[in-house]
């Protein structure tokens, strides 16, 4: 299974999403991520798709990246959709088979419950593929900078988010390399029992946990070398600034909100 991910991968572009201001895609994407929650019915379902669609096409991100986005997670959308399709026994019996029952309830949410989480993955790699992680930490920075005030280390929680984010995928292919170095000298991972395949996942957890310490090491002695100091005041060779298409952003981010929760209360 390749376990190679485009999470935290920029992608060069100079679309009108690239040109925003960090704060802003920040911003927008935790707005999409929360809105999906509020959707509940399938005409919220496709305005909430044809506007994040609609932003990828504005972004001119290539279709292969969106469906590398949304293939990690492919998994995890078809258990939480057969958990709602088979315990959801409101409505109208649609087929039933000893103790297994889908209503018309169950069809319904299996099918929207799951699909909507698809638009909180596209509108985190929207962000993500559009935005560098300099960027990004500046974004986060500037959103943590008032923790600051109370003492706490606001500048130095956005650093460590922007690197998690920065890892992902190189340990991911670190994950892939030890993976196929491991069934290229025969190692039984999928074949056996349980116990065994379990036995078989161990080399594998321990190789990876040394190369990420091996990279932890190397960022260290990195940020040593560039003198780092938690807590010190630092400036910016490009500070980050609102214009115009900043503000028409935000205020189409706000009229997607109020017409989504419009649509649920007419729905």
């Amino acid at each position: 299974m390749a376990l190679r991910l485009s999470i935290g991968q920029y992608l060069p572009g100079t679309s009108l999403i690239h040109r925003l201001d960090p704060r802003v895609k920040v911003a927008g994407a935790l707005v999409l991520m929360v809105s999906v929650f509020f959707i509940t019915g399938p005409v919220q379902l496709a305005f909430g798709y044809a506007c994040i669609l609609g932003l990828l096409a504005l972004a001119r991100v290539p279709v292969a990246k969106v469906v590398e986005s949304i293939r990690p997670i492919a998994v995890v959308l078809l258990v939480l959709a057969a958990f709602n399709l088979f315990l959801t026994r409101t409505g109208e019996t649609i087929w039933q088979t000893g103790p297994l029952l889908v209503t018309t309830d169950g069809a319904r949410v299996a099918i929207i419950y799951s699909l909507r989480l698809v638009i909180a993955v596209l509108a985190a790699a929207l962000m993500l593929l559009t935005t560098t992680p300099t960027q990004l930490t500046d974004a986060f920075d500037a959103c943590l900078s008032p923790l600051s005030r109370v003492g706490l280390p606001g500048h130095e929680l956005a650093m460590v988010f922007s690197l998690m984010l920065r890892f992902i995928p190189t340990i991911a292919d670190e994950a892939q390399a030890i993976l196929d170095a491991q069934a290229m000298r025969g190692a039984p991972l999928g074949e056996g029992s349980l116990v065994r395949r379990c036995r078989a996942v161990a080399p594998i957890l321990i190789a990876l946990l040394a190369s990420s310490v091996h990279h932890a090491n190397g960022l260290s002695r990195a940020l040593d070398a560039r003198c780092y100091e938690g807590g010190a005041v630092r400036s910016h060779w490009h500070p980050l600034r609102m214009r115009p298409a900043d503000w028409v952003a935000l205020a189409t981010l706000i009229a997607y909100v109020a017409v989504l929760l419009a649509l649920g209360a007419v729905a």
